[in-house]
């Protein structure tokens, strides 16, 4: 489940850097404390914190997008937003059809350079990433999808979104978000068309990156080539969507 939390553990929220020859796509700003540490991470690796050229996230909550701001002043990013997330973006969670009201889950409202939309591609040194939206988590929740190539064979990763359904979230008679049923089928429906070999995700409990790491070195078999954790996730997601669709129309009447 993916819940925004200011005093998330840090462990379980996952940031990706997508290295390329004109300079760095950074996935997942996390929380503006974590930021020092995102730097520190991206310097331990080898790379340049100030060769972030992009910034990209998966949802517009506090623990995915609070350290945007911070990231964009230092790095001069381009800082670029599904276009259903940017008004919550800029109001620092604000807007949020849920969490409007709750200052615990704000955070620094940060400008947007570029409005992506529903398919658009991102670009930098020769990599490729497209925005998928799959909305209902948050109304512009995005899963990242891209294709590498390592020893001549090619691969299809996914960062997905969320499709965690929060406590307090309405599926039913929603007034702030009327349409966020329909919209979690659609995130359902789009997850299950994409290809995946190698399984990410917005927080690190859902592609189970504890095991996969503790396995990197003991595995002949790179265990982040995972289709069929893919496959799990997405269905263990639209499973619990449908139960707790089924449960809130049954107390509704």
């Amino acid at each position: 489940m993916s819940y925004p939390n200011k005093h998330d553990t840090t462990d379980d929220l996952a940031s990706y850097l997508i290295v390329t020859p004109k300079g760095n796509i950074l996935i997942n700003s996390s929380l503006e404390e974590t930021v020092p540490m995102l730097k520190a991470s991206i310097e331990k690796l080898g790379f340049k914190y100030s060769d972030t050229k992009i910034l990209l996230i998966s949802h517009a909550h506090i623990d995915h997008a609070a350290g945007s701001h911070l990231i964009q002043q230092q790095t001069k990013a381009k800082y670029m937003v599904m276009d259903a997330d940017v008004p919550l973006i800029q109001s620092g969670g604000k807007t949020d059809f849920i969490y409007a009201n709750d200052v615990t889950l704000h955070f620094p409202p940060t400008t947007v350079d570029k409005v992506l939309h529903d398919g658009e591609q991102v670009k930098l040194g020769g990599s490729v990433i497209t925005a998928h939206l799959t909305p209902g988590h948050t109304k512009g929740c995005t899963t990242w999808t891209m294709q590498l190539m390592d020893h001549g064979k090619q691969y299809h990763v996914v960062i997905l979104g969320s499709l965690g359904i929060n406590p307090g979230y309405k599926l039913v008679h929603n007034k702030t978000y009327p349409n966020i049923a329909r919209d979690y089928e659609h995130a359902i429906a789009v997850l299950k068309s994409l290809p995946c070999d190698i399984f990410l995700a917005a927080h690190a409990e859902i592609f189970d990156l504890k095991k996969k790491y503790a396995l990197l070195n003991a595995s002949a078999a790179n265990p982040f080539i995972d289709p069929v954790g893919y496959q799990k996730s997405v269905a263990r997601g639209e499973k619990a969507f449908y139960k707790e669709l089924k449960k809130q129309e049954l107390s509704n009447g």
